[in-house]
């Protein structure tokens, strides 16, 4: 299995991170894949990459909740990085506007720009969407094309919004815990989802799946959003795991 989204560089793992990745490996999570969030993240995520590197691999990207009155010499860091050295895919990237919508205009240009350099290094987007799919799509549709692929992480809206993204071809939905909530409408939303565009996450430390909800989330829980997807999809539970396997190794790796 795959955790194609994580933060255990964050400090909320400060006291047991090897043991969290240990924990991992033990419940047969191969890689964890790390978005970037800032400029403050990204020495605590490459120092967590040259710890475990077969295991933990890092995106660059500026998250949207990070982009205020300074985001262009925030991107002009993760420029500088993304032509230093070789990412994954770009992310975190995309458009938050459940907390503030002060910068709207500032965060669709920081997208833009980044989804243009995802398509200039041929590597994927990690979108994250919170109350902006309007937004979010307005943007794609000014870049979208077969060139640009990637994943809408923590998904969790509707029907309408997953017609859209599959009509892309290119993009993919990560799945977490809230496919596990009771209150979730979530698994019938996903039903008709080809498996092959699934991904699955944890988005740790955040969003753990039950028995865990509530509680600081890690790697070695995508087990339990692996069962219940199988179920969604009336599948085994190793045969749904080694495809999402395979659907991360296509698109990151």
């Amino acid at each position: 299995m795959i955790d194609t989204h994580s933060h255990i560089y964050l400090p909320e793992f400060d006291d047991d991170r090897s043991q969290v990745v240990h924990r991992a490996l033990e419940a047969g999570v191969q890689k964890i894949l790390m978005p970037n969030i800032d400029e403050e993240s990204i020495q605590p995520m490459l120092d967590l990459e040259s710890e475990f590197q077969d295991i933990c691999s890092p995106m660059m990207g500026l998250h949207p909740t990070s982009v205020n009155d300074d985001y262009k010499k925030q991107l002009q860091v993760v420029e500088k990085w993304l032509e230093r050295r070789s990412f994954i895919g770009i992310g975190e990237i995309g458009i938050d506007l459940y907390w503030d919508k002060s910068y709207r205009t500032q965060q669709m240009d920081a997208f833009g720009i980044q989804l243009n350099w995802a398509k200039e290094l041929h590597i994927p987007v990690v979108i994250h969407c919170r109350d902006a799919f309007p937004e979010v799509f307005e943007v794609l549709e000014r870049h979208v094309d077969n060139d640009l692929r990637g994943v809408f992480h923590s998904f969790s809206a509707g029907c309408d919004e997953v017609d859209r993204i599959m009509d892309y071809k290119t993009f993919s939905l990560g799945i977490n815990g809230i496919v596990t909530f009771k209150n979730s409408n979530l698994r019938e939303v996903i039903r008709n989802v080809a498996p092959e565009f699934i991904l699955t996450e944890t988005d740790a430390p955040y969003l753990s799946p039950v028995p865990y909800r509530g509680k600081r989330n890690e790697p070695s829980y995508i087990p339990y959003i692996c069962d219940h997807l199988a179920e969604v999809y009336g599948m085994g539970k190793d045969k749904f795991a080694q495809l999402t396997n395979e659907n991360a190794n296509r698109l990151f790796f």
